[in-house]
């Protein structure tokens, strides 16, 4: 636009480019925006990776353009540079003759160097680091999961002013009004799958599906070491995606048999040394050798408790009630092992924090003590 700085044009298409990466759901692959700009810096033609499979957002934005020859491609994460599903997305760069490329993200998978270096060869002239957290946080899921083979884990509740998720008795329902609710469902529907332990589904019997919202039912995981979880769980009976059960050695064939004649996938996966349970980080490999991607955790206080004490959780979407139950033998948000210094919190890092109705949404990355702070 007149007047604008290079450095503010490439702000505000990459920030257009990051709304069109929100669009699509493409796990396992990475959510990728891209937006194509004449001289001017007015946008031509907006793309997007829409599903594992389909064109790149790259291929997505070139096929929207009626002309891309001499013009700017921004793109929230650098491209593709392999023959995957789809052919390398800098061959179609190159081909659609584009004057220069800016690029948010690098790309952390480690068998596709050198796509910058490839442009930059083919005479185009490539910037990146444009709006780099804000493209970073737009594939952390993928990230993780590129380099580890674990889900990036989301902890998800609602929770009272005293930290509290239900009464003593386990009634939770309902913490928070509808709007934190709703938004709570928007996070099912973002994620590959949900999961929560066998002791929420015996006190809430929960869905876990989106009905307050258009989108998708995530995957059902529920940690269940002995399969205890009913045959008539809600989680197995209703609508929407598959139920999936983990659970140990221990379960007898009996059980075995009666859910998956009710319909569950049945996981077997190893049980901690110590007899306390399931091996979270074997859980967790379970899921990211099936493609769960981003894993929505909705358990209570011992699997949020067990997964912060392993190290296992990433980032919290934690919604808060103006509500005090100042009950000692309430259920708290984690029940994990013991701290006796503030320095050992986690810490929900540059958090985002807003006002849904009369309850406030706090989200961020989490990260371990001291490393969260600042100062």
């Amino acid at each position: 636009m007149e007047g604008e700085s290079e450095a503010a044009r490439d702000a505000r298409l990459m920030a257009l480019a990051i709304d069109a990466a929100r669009r699509g759901r493409p796990s396992p692959n990475p959510h990728v925006g891209a937006v194509v700009s004449d001289d001017q810096g007015r946008v031509v033609a907006t793309g997007h990776h829409e599903r594992a499979g389909m064109a790149h957002a790259e291929v997505d934005a070139i096929a929207r353009a009626e002309r891309t020859d001499g013009m700017t491609l921004h793109v929230t994460l650098e491209p593709c540079n392999h023959h995957g599903r789809t052919g390398p997305c800098t061959e179609a760069v190159i081909a659609a003759g584009f004057r220069r490329v800016v690029v948010g993200s690098v790309d952390p998978a480690p068998h596709v160097p050198g796509a910058i270096d490839r442009l930059r060869a083919a005479g185009l002239e490539v910037k990146h680091g444009v709006l780099k957290r804000e493209c970073d946080e737009l594939i952390a899921d993928f990230a993780k999961h590129i380099a580890t083979g674990l889900p990036y884990v989301v902890l998800k509740a609602a929770v009272t002013l005293d930290g509290r998720m239900a009464t003593r008795t386990g009634d939770s329902q309902w913490i928070t009004g509808v709007l934190a609710r709703t938004e709570a469902h928007r996070q099912r529907d973002r994620a590959d799958a949900v999961l929560v332990g066998v002791g929420t589904v015996l006190a809430d019997d929960p869905r876990l599906d989106v009905r307050h919202v258009a989108g998708v039912d995530p995957l059902r995981i529920v940690l269940d070491r002995t399969l205890r979880t009913p045959e008539s769980a809600k989680v197995l009976t209703a609508e929407g995606g598959e139920c999936w059960i983990l659970h140990g050695s221990a379960a007898s064939a009996d059980r075995r048999r009666i859910l998956a004649d009710a319909g569950a996938v049945l996981l077997e996966v190893p049980e901690r040394a110590d007899g306390a349970g399931l091996d979270l980080v074997d859980c967790l490999r379970a899921l990211g050798a099936r493609d769960v991607v981003r894993l929505l955790v909705e358990g209570g206080p011992r699997v949020h408790g067990a997964l912060l004490d392993e190290g296992l959780a990433d980032r919290a979407e934690i919604f808060v009630a103006p509500r005090i139950l100042g009950d000692a033998g309430a259920m708290g948000l984690a029940d994990g092992g013991p701290r006796e210094r503030m320095a050992e919190a986690w810490q929900v890092t540059d958090p985002t924090v807003r006002r849904l109705g009369d309850d406030i949404w706090i989200s961020g990355p989490l990260a371990r003590g001291d490393e969260g702070k600042g100062n």
